[in-house]
């Protein structure tokens, strides 16, 4: 933007448009079409415009869902596993929302989501808190 900025103050302090063109390293025809640009729409058309890309895979509904299942965790007994990976996660989009990702693409959407890798030890289920409290108590001191 700078140089499209320079090339147009060039031409506007008295310069040729192919002197101004050379010296900012472009082409007349594309300095001519920068002139136009800033005439429609002033400085802020010399800013790059965003391209087209690719569509993101997932709308934004269905990242917040994505979200919601993350954060709530998988049930044993419905989903098969105590916590969540990438291969579980892509799996469940798979069957959720028909959309085939790779497993790098599960961990760029939690990112995005803004969750991290970090994840807490797993809590089994039939865990007894009481003999827990037992076997602390009675383990011998060394």
């Amino acid at each position: 933007m700078v140089r499209r900025v320079l090339a147009l103050a060039m031409v506007l302090d008295g310069a040729s448009r192919t002197e101004a063109a050379e010296a900012c390293g472009m082409d007349r025809q594309t300095l001519r079409d920068w002139v136009h640009r800033y005439n429609e729409q002033g400085i802020a058309g010399l800013g790059d415009r965003a391209r087209p890309g690719r569509p993101p895979t997932l709308t934004t509904e269905q990242m917040a869902e994505l979200k919601a299942l993350v954060v709530q965790g998988p049930e044993p007994e419905r989903d098969g596993v105590v916590r969540w990976r990438c291969a579980d996660l892509r799996a469940v989009i798979a069957e959720r929302y028909q959309v085939t990702v790779h497993e790098r693409t599960v961990g760029k959407l939690l990112r995005r989501l803004g969750l991290t890798r970090l994840q807490p030890r797993p809590y089994h289920p039939k865990k007894d808190a009481e003999a827990q409290a037992t076997f602390k108590k009675t383990l011998p001191a060394w």
